[in-house]
């Protein structure tokens, strides 16, 4: 089944993807995907249009060094 995000005007999208390139259709085509890929997010534009946006790193914890004695 065709990973399915309906926006915020109540349209349904469905994921696809090109070799690198994805994109969001209103109908299921060759190339659906199941899943958002690993390391994505999906975002909505100002439009109602959506798009994945890469995830970003979880910050390198900044507690200060306890190893000296």
């Amino acid at each position: 089944m065709a990973y399915a995000h309906t926006n915020s005007k109540g349209t349904t999208y469905y994921l696809h993807s090109k070799g690198k390139m994805f994109f969001f259709s209103k109908e299921v085509k060759e190339g659906a995907l199941d899943n958002v890929p690993a390391g994505y997010t999906v975002v909505e534009m100002k439009t109602g249009m959506l798009a994945l946006k890469k995830v970003e790193a979880a910050s390198v914890s900044e507690a200060p060094d306890q190893s000296q004695s």
